[in-house]
């Protein structure tokens, strides 16, 4: 590679990569962003769309109202007109009828609220961001909403150690904004990152961006302050890296969606902030190639990889045709967007150098371009983190998150593309493949419960057959509740089962969700 462009010496015959620390994305004019088209009011309700029976809570009462108003005045929201966003998930597509969210700001009054509720059987809906993708923040019916979002606190953060103690409703770009100045990072990043609580992120064991490099949220949340549905307040908010004293009870709450008590403060284990980041944007003729990418990348980019994602070329048009981004990088069937982050640049950048010479001069990759400047790394990565966004403005989206041995990835996507043929309008892949995770996408012109019947049961039957997960890191939420059998076993399912009837004996926190009806 010659100094200032990082362009290949290349035998006869090998397609050219010019990779420039100068690059910019190709402008295609300025145009305006646009917005969804549904409303709020053409979403149908999920109890009728998925003929659901509202179980035996109370309805709510003006006395009940007056109660909160006492505990938080203000803070109590009736306004059907401004519940509306708060019913709806963020894909319009399933929508509750809740008559009031509350918005607390401390653990006392979410301890207070919970009590009052436990006592008069009023159903409870914990939502933080609203951003999840399986249906799990919002209510079924007209359980009450419990937002987080006045709950923004960071209450410390030890710049030794690296720990982090704050609020569940501290929005997660908020949080790395405020780590940044210190040093550090958080360790979880996602596309929702400008709405998502972290609050939600933990209860949701989200996985994201960074996970290949940071691990999980079961590793990196150290402690949690929890309150069960009966309003009693569990106080395991610690902050020690070792702590083996009796059963290790954050982690039930971790993944738990909500259901097994409200999370209200976490404290998190945050890596410090590298001094290096370069990003690449490669382009590959088959899948199989990028496999064998992603193996020589872990080979030879070792300690400073940080993200090996990978997308189709459907992805990409949808990306260029509703959000009008353009890619550096065309006319491949598939696309791999690979990070590095390190503490030495010139150490980084000779290594990232090495594996593209040698992917490009076995003929791996056809196409790419690197960047090493923050405004040009935050381009590049919105192809990647705003695909979601541009299948919403594609149609009614089916979303898939799943977990597969990395080899049997888009086998998946080509299967039920065959299967479905010109009944959908587009199935897509992409995902993070350093960590097997597949986002399976299906989008028609509108929901079709004839659609639904050709793709589920099928997609779960074929992640059961190569002993893959039905929810990598969505969770199952309500959309996917039903299914869980095609991934855990009947004890297993049996023993949550009694769990839940342990924390929450009547069944008032974010009912509906996660676990199969009639549990």
């Amino acid at each position: 590679y010659a100094s200032g462009t990082l362009q290949q010496r290349k035998p006869p015959g090998v397609p050219t990569i010019v990779v420039s620390r100068r690059w910019g994305v190709r402008p295609r004019g300025r145009r305006a962003f646009r917005t969804a088209s549904c409303s709020f009011q053409e979403v149908m309700l999920t109890s009728e769309r998925y003929r659901v029976q509202r179980l035996p809570f109370s309805h709510l009462s003006d006395r009940d109202v007056d109660f909160f108003e006492g505990i938080m005045p203000g803070r109590v929201i009736t306004n059907p007109e401004e519940l509306k966003p708060f019913n709806v998930d963020w894909l319009k597509s399933v929508r509750g009828c809740s008559k009031l969210m509350l918005k607390p700001q401390t653990t006392a009054e979410v301890s207070q609220v919970l009590r009052y509720c436990h006592e008069r059987n009023l159903a409870v809906n914990p939502q933080g961001g609203n951003t999840g993708l399986v249906g799990g923040s919002v209510p079924v019916f007209d359980e009450i909403i419990l937002s987080t979002v006045l709950m923004n606190r960071i209450i410390s953060f030890d710049k030794v150690s690296g720990i982090l103690v704050c609020q569940a409703g501290c929005i997660l770009e908020k949080l790395n904004e405020y780590l940044e100045e210190q040093g550090f990072i958080m360790p979880l990043d996602l596309g929702a990152k400008g709405s998502c609580h972290i609050g939600g992120n933990v209860a949701t064991n989200a996985g994201g961006l960074r996970l290949l490099r940071y691990g999980s949220l079961r590793g990196t949340v150290l402690g949690l302050e929890v309150v069960l549905a009966d309003g009693s307040a569990l106080d395991c908010l610690a902050s020690l890296r070792k702590d083996n004293t009796g059963y290790d009870l954050k982690q039930l709450f971790i993944g738990s969606e909500g259901t097994l008590g409200v999370i209200t403060a976490v404290s998190i284990l945050c890596p410090q902030k590298p001094k290096a980041v370069n990003l690449a944007f490669l382009g590959c003729q088959s899948f199989a190639k990028v496999l064998e990418t992603f193996t020589t990348c872990r080979a030879m980019l070792g300690e400073i990889l940080s993200a090996y994602e990978f997308m189709d070329e459907k992805c990409m048009e949808l990306v260029e045709k509703h959000l009008k981004l353009s890619s550096p990088v065309a006319g491949s069937p598939f696309y791999v967007l690979i990070e590095t982050s390190g503490s030495s640049s010139t150490h980084d950048e000779e290594k990232l150098n090495n594996f593209l010479e040698r992917v490009m001069t076995s003929g791996l990759v056809t196409d790419g371009t690197v960047a090493t400047d923050d405004k040009k790394i935050k381009t590049l990565w919105s192809l990647r983190e705003r695909i979601t966004e541009a299948l919403t403005h594609d149609g009614y989206v089916y979303k898939y998150d799943i977990s597969l041995p990395v080899g049997k990835l888009y086998d998946l996507v080509t299967d039920t593309r065959a299967r479905l043929g010109h009944s959908a309008k587009n199935v897509v892949g992409y995902g993070h493949l350093g960590d097997g995770n597949l986002h399976l996408n299906i989008t028609a012109d509108s929901y079709s419960h004839s659609l639904l019947d050709a793709i589920e049961p099928f997609v779960y039957e074929w992640t059961a057959r190569y002993h893959g997960s039905i929810s990598a890191e969505h969770g199952l939420g309500f959309k996917k509740k039903q299914f869980i059998q095609y991934s855990k076993p009947s004890e297993a399912v049996f023993l949550m089962q009694r769990f839940k009837a342990m924390l929450d004996p009547k069944g008032i926190l974010n009912p509906y969700k996660m676990l199969p009806s009639g549990s």
